[in-house]
C-alpha cells in the first residue's frame, strides 16, 4: 500500500465523517422525535430513534479520528439504510429534475460507507496501520 493510498482514505473517511456529524449535530437540537414516531409507524420501538445518535455523533467522529473505522463505517451504512427505508423508500428508483437519481446524496452516504467499511481507514488515524 502506498501512501497515497492512505491519504486517499483520510480524505474519504474524514469528508463522510464530518458530513454524517452535521446531520447528528441538528439532530441534537431537533431531538429525534419525529424519527421515534416514524420507527412507530413501522411496528418497531420508538426508543430505537436513539441509535441516531450512535450512526450520525459517534460513528462519525471515530471516522474522522480514525478509531475503529470498519465498525465505524459499517454503524454509518446501516444508519443510512435506515433512512432510506423510513424516509427515502419512494425515491429508490425516482430521477430527480437534472436526470441524476433522487437520492444520490443518500447513495453516495451509504456507498462511502460500505467502501471505507471494506478497506479500512488507512494508517493516518489513531487506529494506525491496523486501521
Amino acid at each position: 500500500m502506498t501512501k497515497s493510498d492512505d491519504t486517499g482514505k483520510l480524505v474519504l473517511r474524514v469528508a463522510l465523517g464530518i458530513l454524517i456529524l452535521l446531520h447528528g449535530i441538528a439532530k441534537v437540537g431537533k431531538g429525534v422525535d419525529g424519527i421515534g414516531g416514524m420507527l412507530a409507524s413501522h411496528g418497531l420501538p420508538a426508543a430505537l430513534a436513539y441509535l441516531i445518535y450512535v450512526g450520525e455523533i459517534i460513528a462519525p467522529v471515530l471516522l474522522i479520528v480514525g478509531l475503529f473505522t470498519r465498525p465505524a463505517a459499517l454503524i454509518v451504512a446501516i444508519n443510512m439504510v435506515v433512512a432510506i427505508w423510513l424516509v427515502h423508500q419512494k425515491d429508490i428508483g425516482a430521477l430527480n429534475s437534472q436526470g441524476g437519481w433522487a437520492l444520490e446524496l443518500q447513495g453516495m452516504f451509504l456507498f462511502a460507507a460500505l467502501a471505507i467499511s471494506l478497506f479500512g481507514g488507512g494508517r493516518f488515524g489513531l487506529g494506525g496501520k491496523y486501521n
